[in-house]
C-alpha cells in the first residue's frame, strides 16, 4: 500500500502548491449560488421541499463542485501519459491495482477538500450547519461522488490519447450529469419526458442524499441515495481498475 500513499501523497502536494485550483473551483459554484439563489429566493417557492430556494440550491452546487473536480481528474492521466510519468510507473514493480487505487483517492480527495471548502462561505447565505449526523452524512455522500467520478474520469481517460479531447468530453458528461440531477430544479416540477433521464442519474441521488443532509428534506429516500451511490461507486472503481489493468 505504499505506492497508494506516494501518488496520493503526490496529488495533495500539487494541490496544495496550486492554491489557486481550489480557489476557482470554488468560486464558481459559489458565484452561481449567489447570483440564482438571492436572485430567485424571494420568487421561487418550495413548500414541502425546502424552507427556501437557496437551501434548496446549496447541497447541489456542493455535490456539483465535488463531481467536476472529480471528473476532471482523468487529466492528471493524461499529463502523466504525455510527461512519461506513467510509463515509469506502470514499468516498476507494484500491481496495477494499487496505482490506480493512488491515482483514485488522490483526486478524490482533491474533490472533498473543494466540496468541503464551499460549505464554509454557503453559511453565509443561510446554511446552517446540521447535527453531527446530518454533516457527516453529507460527508459520506461527498466520498461517494468524489470516489465515483474520480474512476469513471480515470478510466474514459485511459480510452483517450488526446487532452483537448477529453476536457471536451468531460465538459459535456459534466453538463449533463450536473444538469439532470435536480441541483437546480425539484425532480417533481421537470416534465414527464425529463423526469426519467433524471432518475437513471446517479449524482441525482446525491445531490437529494446531500440535500436530506444538510436542510432534512429530499425527494427521494435518503436510504435509496446511499444505495445507488454506493452500487455507482463500485461499479466505477471495478471498471477504472480493469481498465487501468489492461493499459500497455
Amino acid at each position: 500500500m505504499d505506492v497508494v500513499y506516494v501518488l496520493w501523497l503526490r496529488a495533495m502536494k500539487q494541490v496544495f502548491r496550486s492554491k489557486s485550483r481550489v480557489l476557482m473551483s470554488v468560486i464558481v459554484p459559489f458565484a452561481v449560488l449567489l447570483l440564482l439563489g438571492i436572485g430567485l429566493n424571494g420568487i421561487v417557492t418550495l413548500p414541502g421541499i425546502a424552507p427556501d430556494y437557496i437551501l434548496f440550491l446549496i447541497p447541489g452546487m456542493v455535490a456539483m463542485t465535488v463531481m467536476f473536480t472529480a471528473l476532471g481528474c482523468g487529466v492528471q492521466i493524461l499529463w502523466d501519459k504525455q510527461f512519461g510519468f506513467l510509463k515509469g510507473v506502470l514499468v516498476a514493480p507494484v500491481s496495477r491495482l494499487e496505482i490506480v487505487l493512488g491515482q483514485t483517492a488522490g483526486g478524490a480527495t482533491t474533490a472533498i477538500i473543494q466540496g468541503l471548502v464551499l460549505l464554509f462561505p454557503a453559511l453565509l447565505v443561510g446554511l446552517t450547519l446540521p447535527s453531527l449526523a446530518g454533516f457527516c452524512l453529507a460527508c459520506v455522500f461527498m466520498v461517494l461522488v468524489a470516489v465515483s467520478f474520480t474512476a469513471f474520469g480515470v478510466a474514459v481517460a485511459m480510452r483517450m490519447g488526446d487532452m483537448n479531447g477529453f476536457q471536451m468530453i468531460s465538459g459535456v458528461l459534466s453538463f449533463l450529469f450536473f444538469g439532470f440531477s435536480g441541483a437546480i430544479f425539484p425532480i417533481s416540477t421537470l416534465p414527464p419526458w425529463i423526469e426519467p433521464l433524471t432518475l437513471i442519474n446517479p449524482l441525482t441521488y446525491s445531490v437529494e442524499g446531500m440535500r436530506y443532509s444538510l436542510t432534512g428534506m429530499s425527494q427521494i429516500h435518503p436510504a435509496i441515495c446511499l444505495t445507488v451511490m454506493v452500487g455507482f461507486c463500485v461499479v466505477t472503481t471495478v471498471g477504472g481498475a480493469y481498465l487501468f489493468r489492461k493499459t500497455g
